[in-house]
Parts: C-alpha cells; structure tokens; sequence
C-alpha cells in the first residue's frame, strides 16, 4: 500500500513537472501572440530596365498592424540565401518612414525610393525582399525582430557606361524635384542668354566704333 502511494506522489509530481515545463515553453508564444504584421502586395515588378544613376520612385509597401496590441515597425531589404538573380545593395534603397508605430488594426504607407550609383552597377536581373517586420525593446534595451512579412522584387539593370550614368541621374534628379528644377533651368538658361547678347552686343558695338574711327582717319 505504502508502494502504491509513493509511486502515485511520483507520477504526479512527474505530471506537474512535465506541465511546468510546457506552460514555460508555450509562454514566448502567448507573450508574442499579441504583435502581428502583414503587407498589403505580394510582388512589385519594375517592367522597363533600370539606368545606372537613376533615382526612382518605387510602388509603395503598405504594412499592416494584424496583432491586437500597438508595437514599433521598420521596413528592410532582405535575400534568399541562395538565389539565381543578383542582389541589389541595401544601400541603394531608402524607406520614408523609416520607422513607424502602429496600433492594432491600422496601416502604414512606405514610400521607397531607389537610387542606383553611376557607376560599378552589374547589369542583369535583380531579386529581393521588401520585409515589414515588428520591432521591440527587449528589456535589456536591445532590439529584438520577431514575425515579418515581405513583399517580392524584381527589377533589371541596363548597361551603361560612366557617362551615361551621369546623364541619367541629372534627368533623373530633373524629373524628381520637378517643377522646382524646371524653375531652375528656366533661371540658369535666362542667364546664359543675357550673357551670350551681352558678350555679342559689345563685340558688334567694338567692331561699329573701330570701323568709324578708321572713316575718320581716311
């Protein structure tokens, strides 16, 4: 009798420990049950070939807060670890916002923009992911990133030679900031003109006072 009930305080207390246990492996997931994140497109595909130099607005990424609690949100780049298309510089994109908080339910459009170097750029395909992610401080003051969520990429870059990258970042640069930088050139054109009639005024006005006094002399 006295076995049966020693052997019945150890099965329980086995039971309570393997129940422990779980709760405590189970309990990150009901901790981070609560933050959520989600995209509002699956794939962005650039059709028409990219120019070394340009700068160029990309479709913007919409993210979605799907947990039921507020959290702290960024947007990046990321790769496949073994991908047959290039992969594009993280360098080369920019997210407005950068960083962003979102209570549950709501949305956040992110504008991105990618500026491409004049030079050094391999022309081919490219590939890769444009992931919302939730970021949170951890208690030791460090960040961590749990889910995310991303969108595809593809994109093709032309070649170009050095020149051509200049060019195609002034039309770029030109187009971007219009209509300011139409004012610009308007000023800067203007002022080449003034400067031209001026240098060809005087010239013909040189050449008018010269020819007179020669008249004279004779």
């Amino acid at each position: 009798m006295g076995f049966v009930a020693k052997l019945s305080g150890q099965t329980i207390m086995k039971k309570t420990i393997i129940l422990i246990l779980s709760f405590t492996l189970l309990l990150p997931v009901f901790v981070s049950a609560g933050i959520g994140v989600g995209v509002g497109t699956g794939k962005i595909q650039v059709d028409e070939p990219i120019k070394p130099g340009v700068i160029k607005l990309l479709p913007p990424l919409t993210v979605i807060n799907t947990g039921d609690e507020p959290s702290e949100y960024g947007v990046s780049i990321e790769y496949l670890f073994s991908q047959p298309e290039l992969k594009p510089q993280r360098e080369w994109f920019s997210f407005e916002p950068s960083g962003f908080n979102l209570e549950p339910g709501k949305v956040q459009v992110v504008q991105i923009k990618l500026t491409l170097p004049i030079k050094g750029v391999k022309p081919g395909n490219y590939f890769a992911y444009l992931e919302a992610h939730p970021v949170k401080k951890a208690v030791s003051g460090q960040t961590s990133i749990g889910a995310a969520a991303a969108a595809k990429l593809y994109f093709t870059i032309a070649p170009a030679n050095f020149l051509q990258g200049i060019y195609y970042r002034l039309m770029a640069s030109i187009a971007l900031f219009a209509p300011q930088s139409y004012v610009v050139l308007a000023v800067i054109a203007a002022a080449c003109l003034v400067v031209l009639f001026r240098r060809y005024f005087s010239f013909n006005i040189g050449i008018n006072l010269k020819k007179k006094q020669s008249e004279k002399k004779l």
